[in-house]
Formats: structure tokens, C-alpha cells, sequence
């Protein structure tokens, strides 16, 4: 009875998706019946979810395949659940069961509710069997499933010209991101002789530890695999569709914020130890989530709609993620992707109350201190501070940050961040306000390093490797992210004492524009599907 565990694991992740394969119903007792059966099946997941988390970390992960194929190719359909996969797994069906239950009253008296609650399981089916799956194949298949369930979803609304545009745009970016995928696939099928997770991990394994050689082959495998994952999770230059994706219903919006998104996190992490073997694909990962990172925190702070505030803010935070695992700290980036998950979900999904609890606030301005010499001044006691608390608190809960990969970029950014919560509050001038950010920095630090030791404890087995030989770009990308987290976060110090001046307001606009980058991608989109109306 080896099956039934994994069977039973599959079982409600495929319903959700065959839900997609019911016809669309418009009347609202069918849509109503959609929605409990949807709700019902998210909730199956997630007790499913909790019960496979408890198996694989109590007893043994599983590695199953319920069905095999023999010709073309040898292929089997099964399950690869290990401890990053339950966390995925248990964060999925969460996500996916609170945003079916608000789905049912956001949408009551829509049309195509119907059509909704077909699609958005749909979605979630296919996001669950890619996070399960058990080798590259069935993980490809569950990759499209999932692009083309979102993409049903962003068309939701067909009489809105401007999502029927972004829909596109993303359609375009999302078939990038496939064929980067199925190369990669193919190549590590020549390389290997199998697409099978547990067969390429211990080959793997076998290369790290000099007992096989890998060569130029897997270098390729790495590189593909790292263009692929950023097409999926908006990094840079492909990010350009996410923000013009607001017109979707917000469910849709949360859903692909707190879930689709993180696919190419997850495809970075579940074949980091295909990826690690390839120095320059983690030095191109650091890279561009650094400059994601960069762009979308300083283009964030210009917006004035929420939705994109938070677009650019997922940017952003996808962006810093990736670096984490370019630097070779995957618990951590595993750690941040539950982390935004969870607040992305709830920030969506509570935006409509965003402006009443504001009112209902009617807090008084608050004046801050706008001398740049006494700003400078607290800046230096913020950064000494700062220092003090992050590395304090890795010293006191047992992390050796200069030892773990990427240690020292990321000790440096959380010092920055602290950096700037601390001088917000003694910008003030008010006592109980520099106190109350001081305890806020101690209290953040704390939570990250005991989640962190955590998660690590949980998955570091599954994701943490032995490291090649340093790359040639290893010392200069280091440099380039840490000056340039230096650089941003120096801006947005000074901007407030510099605001008159000519450069800040240039870069000022060129942020609320998103400096532009979207302007090719719009061209191209256009051009492409002018080029396709002929044979449509």
C-alpha cells in the first residue's frame, strides 16, 4: 500500500484541477455550487497538506511514482514531497482556501462568477501538482497548467481593454519563460539519461562531491533554469507585466501576488542542487534579483494607487528573494516567500479598507526633523544602532551570519532596513517614538532569526549544498549589490533635506514612470499580436 499515501496526497490537488473542466455555468445556483465545491476542495488540500508536512517531518519524505511510462522516453507520474514541498504545499492551500471564500461573496451577483470559480481552482490545482510533482516533466506541464489557469483569470473581465492588453503582455513573457524551461529540461535529459528529482539530485550530489564530472552541460542547465524563474516571478527586465495587471478581479490579484508568483522562487529552490552546480547562473540570479529589488523599492515609494504600490512592492520583494538565493541562502529565501505570502494575501485582499482606516485614524502630522546636518547626525547613531541590534541578535540566537552563503550581503541589507525604521522614529524628536521604533527593531530582528533557525532546521537538508569553486564574478557581483543597496537606501535617506534639488526631482518622475522600462515591452506586445491578426 506504498500508493496510497501519495494518492491520497494528489487527490485533492487533481480535483481542483479537473474543476476547471466543468462546463461554465452563468445561472447562480451553478455558481454557488462551484464555490462550495471549490472552497471544499482547497479545504481537503490544506488537511492533506498538514497531514503529508507531519509524515515527511516526523518520519520519512516520499518519493512515489503511482503511474510509469516506458516509451518515449522513461516518465513517471507520481509524488516528490519532501520538507520544502509540505511547506509549499500547506502555504498554497491556505492561500488558495481564504481567497475561495472571499472569492464567493467579492464576486455574488457577477456574471461570470461561473467562469471564476472554474478557472481560480484550476489555478490552484495546477500550482499545487508543480510544487508536488516529482520530476521535470510533469513539473513543466504543471507550470503551463498554471500560467494558462492565470491567464483565464486575467481575462475575467473581456470588456476591459487594458487587461485584455496586460493579459497579453504576460501571455508573451509567460511562453518566454516555457522554452527557457523545456530547454533546459531536454538538456538535462541528454546529460542525465532521466528527469527524475531524486535520480538528478543524487547525480548531482555525485558532481558537487568530485566523484562526476559536469562540464559545460550543466552550467547551461543552471542559466536556462535561472531565465525561466524570472520570467515566472516579475524580476528584471521581465517584470513590466505585473503592474498592469491591477484590472483583474483583487482576488485574482492575491492569488497571483501570494501564489503563481512564487513559482519561480520555488524553481530556483526545489533544483538548487541542479543550479549550484553552475557558479555564473547563481552570480546572474544575485544580479538581477539586485537590480529587481532596487528598481521596484524606489518606483514603489512614487506610486499612487495601492494596487500598484503593492505591484511594485511584490517586485520588489521577488527581487530580494532571488538574491537570497543567488547568494546560496534558499532557507531564507523559502522563509521570505512564506513570509510575503502571507502579507500579500492580506494586504490585497484588505486594500478596499485601506482609505476608511484612515479616516477612522485621523492621526495629526507629525514634524520631522528636516536639517540635513541633524539629519546626518542621526543617521550615523541609526546605522551604529542598527549594526548593533541585527548582529547582536544573530550572535544571540546562535547564527553565525558570516559563515552562511550570501551572510554578509544579507546582514548588510537588514542593517539598512533597521537603519531607516530607527531613524524614522528619532527624525521625530519624540522620546517614545525613538524608544518604540528601537523595540520594533529588536522585535523584527528576533522574529526573523528564530523563523529563520526554524526553517533552516526544517529544510536546510533539503535545501542547502556544498559549494563549488568561486566563480571570476562572484567578488564583483558582491560588490555591485552591496553598493548599490548602499546607493538606494542613501537616496531615499536624503530625499526628504535634498527634495529641491533638480537631480532628485528627475529621478523623482523617472520612478513614477517606472523608468520606462514598460515602453519596449508595450511595443513589442503590440507588434507581436498585429503580426499574429492575420492568421487569427
Amino acid at each position: 500500500m506504498n500508493w496510497l499515501p501519495p494518492a491520497l496526497l494528489a487527490a485533492p490537488a487533481v480535483s481542483l484541477l479537473v474543476l476547471g473542466l466543468i462546463p461554465s455555468r452563468r445561472s447562480m445556483g451553478g455558481s454557488r455550487r462551484l464555490s462550495l465545491l471549490a472552497t471544499i476542495l482547497t479545504g481537503l488540500s490544506l488537511l492533506t497538506s498538514v497531514a503529508a508536512a507531519v509524515l515527511v517531518l516526523t518520519v520519512s519524505p516520499i518519493d512515489a511514482s503511482l503511474i510509469r511510462f516506458a516509451w518515449p522516453i522513461p516518465l513517471s507520474i507520481g509524488v516528490y514531497a519532501d520538507a520544502i514541498t509540505v511547506v509549499m504545499m500547506c502555504l498554497i492551500s491556505f492561500i488558495g482556501l481564504i481567497i475561495c471564500r472571499y472569492s464567493a461573496r467579492y464576486l455574488l451577483g457577477d456574471p461570470g462568477q461561473g467562469r471564476f470559480f472554474r478557472w481560480m481552482p484550476f489555478t490552484v490545482g495546477a500550482t499545487l501538482l508543480m510544487v508536488m510533482s516529482c520530476n521535470l516533466v510533469m513539473f513543466t506541464v504543471a507550470w503551463m497548467f498554471t500560467s494558462f489557469g492565470l491567464h483565464q483569470l486575467l481575462t475575467h473581465y473581456p470588456e476591459r481593454t487594458w487587461a485584455i492588453w496586460a493579459a497579453r503582455k504576460k501571455f508573451l513573457i509567460s511562453r518566454l519563460g516555457d522554452v527557457m524551461l523545456v530547454a533546459a529540461l531536454v538538456i538535462t535529459y541528454l546529460c542525465f539519461g532521466t528527469t527524475e528529482y531524486s535520480d538528478i539530485f543524487a547525480a548531482a550530489n555525485r558532481i558537487h562531491a568530485g566523484t562526476a564530472e559536469g562540464g559545460w552541460p550543466t552550467a547551461l542547465i543552471g542559466i536556462l533554469l535561472v531565465l525561466g524563474a524570472i520570467t515566472k516571478s516579475a524580476q528584471f527586465p521581465f517584470h513590466t507585466w505585473l503592474p498592469d495587471t491591477m484590472e483583474t478581479p483583487t482576488p485574482v490579484s492575491a492569488l497571483m501576488h501570494a501564489g503563481v508568483i512564487n513559482a519561480g522562487g520555488f524553481l530556483v529552490i526545489r533544483l538548487s542542487p541542479l543550479i549550484s552546480l553552475s557558479p555564473v547562473a547563481l552570480d546572474l540570479l544575485a544580479l538581477i534579483g539586485a537590480i529587481t529589488a532596487l528598481m521596484g523599492s524606489m518606483v514603489m515609494l512614487t506610486q499612487t494607487s495601492i494596487k500598484r504600490v503593492l505591484a511594485y512592492s511584490t517586485i520588489a520583494q521577488m527581487g530580494f528573494m532571488m538574491l537570497q538565493c543567488g547568494l546560496g541562502a534558499f532557507s531564507a529565501a523559502l522563509l521570505h516567500i512564506v513570509a510575503h505570502s502571507a502579507y500579500k494575501a492580506h494586504a490585497f485582499l484588505s486594500c478596499g479598507s485601506v482609505l476608511d482606516a484612515a479616516e477612522r485614524t485621523n492621526a495629526p502630522a507629525i514634524q520631522v526633523i528636516s536639517s540635513l546636518r541633524q539629519s546626518l547626525g542621526l543617521l550615523a547613531v541609526s546605522i551604529v544602532l542598527a549594526a548593533g541590534i541585527a548582529f547582536g541578535t544573530f550572535a544571540a540566537t546562535g547564527i553565525d551570519i558570516l559563515s552562511k552563503p550570501g551572510g554578509a550581503i544579507v546582514g548588510l541589507i537588514l542593517t539598512l532596513a533597521l537603519t531607516q525604521l530607527l531613524w524614522n522614529g528619532f527624525a521625530t524628536g519624540i522620546a517614545w517614538l525613538a524608544l518604540r521604533s528601537t523595540l520594533n527593531s529588536l522585535l523584527v530582528t528576533t522574529t526573523y532569526c528564530i523563523a529563520y533557525r526554524a526553517m533552516d532546521h526544517l529544510v536546510g537538508k533539503s535545501a542547502s549544498h556544498p559549494g563549488l569553486a568561486a566563480s571570476a564574478l562572484d567578488i564583483p557581483v558582491l560588490v555591485v549589490v552591496g553598493l548599490g543597496f548602499g546607493a538606494v537606501f542613501a537616496i531615499q535617506a536624503l530625499s526628504a533635506p535634498l527634495a529641491q534639488r533638480r537631480w532628485i526631482k528627475a529621478l523623482y518622475v523617472h520612478a513614477m514612470n517606472g523608468f520606462y522600462f514598460d515602453i519596449p515591452a508595450r511595443r513589442l506586445t503590440g507588434w507581436f499580436y498585429r503580426q499574429a491578426a492575420p492568421v487569427q
